[in-house]
């Protein structure tokens, strides 16, 4: 299941050609290498030797680890994501984070490894902020849907909402590494709904 937090999916299978199939083996070695070695060991020749692509079309191609790693964000915006639709903006929010916390919690986390690194690597960092510019525009929806519905009014701002539901998640489990609790995805979620009530 794609997920709004996951940059990534491991062994995710793209259709395509000679090319394509290079690229998925290329992002595989990546998701795999960097959750177990971290960005000092995402090498161009660790992810050709792990892919078995050769380093010289691995080099011609992405260049280096800042290129691997935007290639990344890249390949997670084509991927079909599509915000959760429950019928109401509390568990919509609720579904949001839940995500949210599966790709955060999972073991290794890809997610995490990949915001890690983007701290790293400028490249990457804008792929990152372009990876969660596309995340927040597709899961507006879930805020016109319940405008439209009538539970909230038409001025509440999606981002402002979106992001009041899901940033407390990614403080508690990715800065503060709290326990993950069962109510955790709805608690913040009721925060951004009660954000949205408000017509922030």
């Amino acid at each position: 299941m794609e997920s709004f937090a996951q940059p990534l999916s491991s062994g995710a299978a793209r259709p395509g050609g000679r090319t394509a199939r290079t690229r998925e083996r290329v992002l595989e070695a990546v998701t795999a290498i960097l959750p177990e070695k971290g960005f000092d060991g995402l090498t161009v020749e660790a992810v050709a030797a792990r892919s078995g692509v050769h380093r010289t079309t691995v080099y011609r191609r992405w260049r280096d680890t800042g290129g691997l790693l935007a290639d990344a964000f890249d390949a997670a915006r084509e991927m079909p994501w599509e915000p959760p639709d429950t019928g109401t903006l509390l568990g919509d929010l609720t579904e949001v984070n839940r995500q949210v916390v599966a790709a955060l919690t999972e073991r290794p986390s890809i997610a995490q490894a990949l915001i890690a690194a983007s701290f790293r690597s400028a490249v990457a960092a804008t792929a990152l902020r372009e990876f969660w510019e596309d995340r927040f525009a597709r899961a507006g929806v879930v805020v016109s849907r319940a405008a439209e519905r009538g539970e909230i009014g038409t001025d509440a701002g999606a981002r402002e909402v979106l992001v009041a539901a899901c940033a407390p998640v990614f403080y508690e489990l990715v800065l503060m590494r709290a326990p993950v609790t069962d109510d955790l995805a709805e608690r913040y979620a009721r925060a951004g709904a009660a954000v949205a009530a408000a017509g922030w």
